[in-house]
């Protein structure tokens, strides 16, 4: 007999069926013995009669967080006896054949609750006891369900999903970036990608003009309660377009997309505000106004565009040269020449309720002013040679494009209700960037060292 899953005997009443999961609770009445049978798909209850010696014999032992397989008739209970917070608290399977499959040890904590009570750390050196709990089996179910949406999307509309290096060039874009030493190349390095940003705009030029990926971005940096060192993000780019275009499909995306996953919430304004953003920091003092009326409201969304940012940030950088606001790559509305400082740019960011869940901006396409840019912000001309293949590409014929970048994770985050991101992400590092399950970062060995010719010095 073939095993099916729990929510697959809703109509199967009569019928004799093989389960198999975790004890969910087990309860010793005796004579009877009661089992709360769980899969990934649902629970169900089983029955061990007195009758079944043998079948009875082996649940006296059994604890929760084994695994076991069973087979039974389903059966209907007693009208009594009609669990209504389970949807399949009507059904009960008196167990004719049990099968234990591996014992467990007794878990360092429950998995009955929704876990802000456990001490994180212990968590998430247990993580892979931790997404046990509903709470958070329901949050990656939802995650799913939220980056499948976007892949159907984007694919019928024309977009098509191209992955990008994850070994690649470090270039001064920001960031620090978490460097890959070289064995074959002794003494060069790798780097791990900030955002597929140059890669996406090269796709432009290779004359792809629609483009999408779920995309991995890895950053060395400080992190908090909507930040990690390795975060996912949704990437695109478009050519041809004008920077509403952008806005639309994006805008249009995501309110389908709540209205499909999450009916019960409610875009406050539609369509979405769109505010400049010297506006926004008169009238709200941030870059990212939380417009909610009822901001204790979950199921309240308030989407908000910010458009019109100034190309540099007020603060020159050192030796009197200016600090993109968003990135080097963003096209300037204007002439730059006159006064870099009050000139604006094509940048575009996504808010929602108070979080920034994307940013992005029409792209420089004119090799020249993608040079003064690079004039204006200080780079010398070994740092300028970072980007040569971005110059040197940008002589082949390149279309006007643009697009965005959106946090999945912090998306995920806000439509599920949560606090930190790390509850919408199966492995999450700490506050400080370790993995406490895999006990990571680790030291290399010497012989590693020696192949990749490096040698740790400690710091005093």
């Amino acid at each position: 007999m073939q095993r099916i899953q729990i929510k697959d005997i809703k109509n199967k009443v009569g019928e004799t069926v093989k389960l198999a999961g975790w004890v969910d609770v087990r309860r010793d009445h005796g004579k009877l013995i009661f089992v709360d049978l769980r899969d990934s798909s649902g629970k169900v209850q089983m029955v061990f009669l007195p009758n079944e010696e043998e079948v009875h014999k082996i649940a006296e032992t059994i604890r929760p967080e084994w695994v076991i397989e069973v087979e039974g008739m389903i059966q209907k209970r007693p009208e009594n006896m009609i669990n209504k917070d389970l949807p399949l608290g009507d059904l009960e399977i008196p167990v004719k054949k049990i099968s234990v499959l591996s014992e467990a040890k007794t878990p360092p904590f429950e998995f009955g609750t929704d876990g802000y009570e456990v001490d994180e750390e212990v968590r998430l050196k247990y993580r892979y006891l931790d997404l046990r709990r509903e709470r958070l089996q329901k949050n990656l179910r939802m995650r799913h369900k939220i980056i499948k949406f976007i892949r159907d999307y984007l694919s019928e509309k024309g977009f098509v999903e191209i992955d990008t290096p994850i070994l690649t060039k470090s270039t001064p874009e920001g960031a620090r970036d978490f460097v890959v030493p070289s064995r074959l190349h002794p003494g060069k390095f790798y780097a791990l990608p900030q955002s597929p940003q140059q890669y996406k705009q090269l796709l432009m030029v290779a004359g792809f003009e629609k483009y999408f990926q779920i995309a991995k971005c890895l950053r060395d940096e400080d992190t908090r309660g909507d930040r990690q060192p390795e975060f996912t993000q949704l990437d695109l780019e478009m050519s041809f377009i004008e920077q509403k275009d952008v806005l639309d499909l994006m805008e249009n995306m995501y309110t389908d997309l709540v209205e499909k996953l999450y009916p019960e919430k409610k875009i406050i304004q539609k369509p979405w505000p769109r505010i400049d953003y010297n506006e926004a920091i008169k009238k709200y003092g941030t870059d990212r106004p939380d417009l909610r009326k009822n901001k204790n409201d979950p199921n309240e969304l308030a989407f908000v565009w910010l458009v019109n940012f100034p190309l540099f940030e007020k603060e020159k950088g050192e030796n009197d040269h200016f600090t993109p606001s968003h990135h080097m790559f963003t096209s300037p509305k204007g002439v730059i020449e006159l006064e870099p400082q009050l000139t604006k740019s094509f940048q575009h960011d996504m808010v929602l309720n108070g979080y920034e869940i994307a940013g992005g901006s029409i792209r420089i396409h004119n090799p020249h002013i993608q040079t003064k840019i690079f004039d204006l912000i200080g780079f010398s001309k070994e740092e300028k040679e970072y980007f040569k293949h971005m110059l040197e590409a940008f002589e082949y014929g390149v279309p006007p494009h643009g697009g965005i970048a959106s946090g999945l994770d912090r998306l995920a985050m806000i439509l599920q209700g949560e606090q930190s991101i790390r509850d919408v992400m199966a492995f999450p590092k700490t506050g400080d960037g370790r993995d406490l399950m895999m006990d990571a970062p680790a030291d290399l060995d010497q012989k590693q060292l020696k192949e990749l010719g490096l040698e740790i010095k400690k710091k005093k």
